[in-house]
């Protein structure tokens, strides 16, 4: 099977990416879908854009995409060949609402494994992408030299989606304030890339879709990072599900806030 070319791929992605998105961003309509999210024009031009584009250059694998249906959905995962996982638009709330939070989040999974994760966020121009085994990159240098570290006199920022949280761990987080200062920005691709640059020390988030953590979850894991689900074991598991999210770089703090948690560290 034909591995993708990545320069090509960021250039297909940054060009639609551009002319889709970012034209209409600050001015766009939105309708609800059934399940209570946010859908806009741009979410259904980006996808099918991304459809188009994809196979005409990899037409071998198959598209999973959030605006599918879950029988679509479903049949992609069981036909067991290759295939992309596209979110055309994560953070469509902050991009209905003029807030300049959100990106597009592209995985290639082959066998039920990660083997390519990207995420572009057009406001700011950062290319995130990572290899299996062959770590991160931001605009095609590695993230390494780029991010920051945590050291004993910096105040430890948690992103914190707390409204997905189980309750008794949100008021617990609530009541007990282990952090310096926590965030919820509204993007899950976002939240994944500032945590392998350092941005944030902590993440937790009560349930992902599989196009939420798919490519997040591999570019942060191939920057050096730690993440767990907090139902236990891998976060992605190749299966259409939704999972919850601990995720820290430094070894240190993750021990400490899986055993805060209440889930021990075997």
């Amino acid at each position: 099977m034909l591995f993708p070319d990545l320069e090509k791929l960021t250039r297909l992605v940054k060009r639609a990416a551009r002319e889709e998105l970012l034209v209409d961003f600050g001015h766009s309509d939105f309708e609800y879908k059934e399940d209570g999210s946010v859908v806009t024009p741009a979410d259904l031009a980006m996808q099918s854009r991304l459809e188009v584009e994809l196979k005409q250059h990899w037409p071998a694998y198959g598209i999973l995409g959030e605006e599918m249906t879950e029988s679509e959905q479903l049949a992609v995962i069981a036909s067991e060949k290759a295939y992309w996982c596209i979110d055309p638009l994560d953070g469509t709330g902050n991009y209905a609402a003029g807030l300049p939070f959100f990106a597009v989040s592209i995985a290639l999974i082959i066998d039920g494994q990660q083997q390519v994760g990207l995420i572009y966020d057009p406001v700011r121009d950062e290319m995130y992408t990572a290899i299996r085994g062959e770590g991160t990159c931001l605009n095609g240098k590695p993230i390494d030299a780029l991010r920051t570290d945590i050291t004993d006199d910096k105040p430890v920022i948690a992103e914190i989606d707390l409204k997905r949280l189980p309750a008794e761990l949100a008021v617990k987080l609530v009541t007990e304030r282990i952090f310096a200062s926590q965030r919820n920005i509204g993007s899950s691709a976002i939240d994944w890339c500032w945590m392998a640059m350092g941005r944030f020390d902590i993440y937790l988030h009560g349930g992902q879709k599989m196009w939420d953590y798919a490519a997040g979850s591999l570019i942060f894991r191939e920057a050096g990072g730690r993440c767990i689900s907090l139902d236990e074991g891998e976060i992605f598991r190749g299966r259409l599900e939704t999972r919850s999210v601990l995720a820290c770089y430094d070894k240190k703090l993750f021990d400490y806030w899986y055993r805060w948690i209440g889930i021990p560290i075997e």
